[in-house]
């Protein structure tokens, strides 16, 4: 198409284009936006290069004009101008994100990486706000989804966008270089699995939070779990040892930051008991445990004995702040399977998501469209039978309508031409294709523009 542009003299023809999407994702009610700063950072840096122009060369027809080629290496964005709703906000359908006003042969060029850039980061970050109001304002959500990702770039982009939306942390080391979220993790089953007997441990003390030098650490845990199997009616002979060597060597690296996957063998068994006694022993030597993930199982039912055996053990042994340690979930979490939680009653504290987070498995893609509507002040308009692909022509500038109250009514497109609503006056809108009923009269008051 640039070639076409370029000889037939339209490349530098003054172009609009919107950037919109048609429905929100999920079959939810609101979209949040995001992926502007990437697109700013793109329109920024765009040039071709000898390289790139190399292989233009070798991939067009052999009779492409060599003044195309020089065309393309003196291109650029710097008259190029965007105009964007503030990235974070929650959008609707049809509202353009992004107006793009400039040259038509350098707009058209934009068209794909815009609608990538936008697409996945407005999807993603949509998808974790939608996973923040199921799970609730106080708890934690933590994005666990690299592995499952696809792709490293996918992966690096649901992290940075996942916050966005409302995850506190996640396990991408990269991501928490790049863009300073919060890092969290725990350890794998793998490293417990590795440790078959206490005869594995091979570094046996931990140097007290207070203390100058190192005690016999792994006695004190096996002091301790005996005490605990008594409180928990549970056989001490039952526990897995090697899990418990696990979570000491784990305890020992990590002494401000035990947080141990319970699950690998039996979590009432075996797992909890083991991590009771690994925290008690470094409550002993001056250090704070964190608490549990629990990775498979009832997740449920698990929290809440859990807790049941937190409570107990704090109240037994007069540790207060046992019982509020804390209780994280993960395995295969979607956003169902959090409303059924609540549903249920559970003590989980916070939930590690990641296949259903970073993949958006209820729809892979948002669908956002960029779409050319003026060219040379002429306003342009695609037709089609099927009304939802009709565009919306013209130049147009974006009101957000607040009422009395303070909560937004409507998002009000006008021509570049029309006066802006004002505070208090009232507003005639119009659906612009579902028309029933044929009017609508709203008193609006005004707060900003977007």
């Amino acid at each position: 198409m640039a070639y076409a542009y370029w000889q037939n003299d339209r490349t530098y023809d003054r172009a609009c284009f919107d950037l919109f999407f048609r429905k929100n994702p999920f079959g939810g009610e609101f979209t949040l936006y995001a992926g502007l700063s990437e697109c700013v950072k793109f329109i920024q840096n765009f040039r071709f290069t000898d390289s790139d122009i190399a292989y233009l060369k070798s991939v067009l027809p052999p009779d492409t004009q060599d003044g195309f080629f020089e065309h393309l290496r003196q291109l650029d964005c710097s008259d190029v101008e965007l105009y964007s709703i503030a990235e974070g906000m929650v959008v609707f359908p049809r509202v353009p994100l992004i107006r793009l006003e400039g040259p038509l042969g350098v707009l058209q060029l934009l068209e794909t990486p815009f609608l990538n850039l936008i697409n996945y980061a407005s999807l993603v970050a949509t998808n974790a706000a939608r996973f923040r109001m199921a799970a609730g304002p106080n708890k934690s959500l933590l994005e666990f989804g690299l592995r499952r990702a696809q792709g490293p770039d996918g992966g690096l982009t649901a992290s940075k966008y996942s916050y966005i939306g409302g995850f506190d942390g996640t396990s991408n080391v990269l991501a928490g270089k790049l863009f300073g979220i919060p890092l969290k993790g725990t350890n794998a089953h793998s490293m417990i699995m590795s440790f078959a007997s206490m005869d594995d441990l091979k570094c046996r003390t931990l140097q007290p939070a207070e203390g100058s030098y190192p005690v016999e650490f792994a006695s004190i845990c096996e002091r301790w779990l005996g005490e605990v199997c008594k409180l928990c009616d549970v056989l001490k002979e039952q526990t897995i040892k090697g899990e418990l060597a696990a979570f000491i060597a784990y305890a020992r690296s990590f002494p401000k930051g035990f947080l141990a996957l319970v699950d690998t063998y039996d979590v009432m068994k075996s797992g909890l008991v083991n991590f009771c006694a690994v925290a008690l022993a470094l409550d002993e030597l001056g250090y704070r445990p964190i608490g549990i993930r629990i990775d498979s199982g009832d997740l449920a039912y698990q929290s809440i004995v859990a807790r049941e055996v937190f409570t107990k053990l704090g109240e037994s042994l007069q540790k207060p702040w046992f019982p509020k340690m804390v209780i994280v979930a993960s395995n295969d979490i979607n956003e169902d399977t959090l409303l059924s939680l609540n549903q249920q009653g559970h003590s989980i504290d916070s939930f590690g998501i990641g296949t259903h987070l970073v993949t958006c498995q209820k729809q892979p893609a948002l669908g956002c469209v960029f779409k050319l509507v003026q060219v040379n002040e002429l306003p342009r308009i695609k037709l089609s039978h099927d009304i939802e692909k009709v565009t919306i022509p013209g130049r147009k500038q974006i009101h957000r309508l607040y009422g009395q109250d303070g909560r937004p009514l409507v998002d009000l497109m006008q021509q570049m031409d029309e006066d802006p609503p004002e505070q208090g006056k009232s507003v005639l809108c119009r659906h612009p294709f579902e028309v029933r009923p044929t009017r609508t009269r709203q008193e609006c008051t005004v707060s900003t523009s977007i």
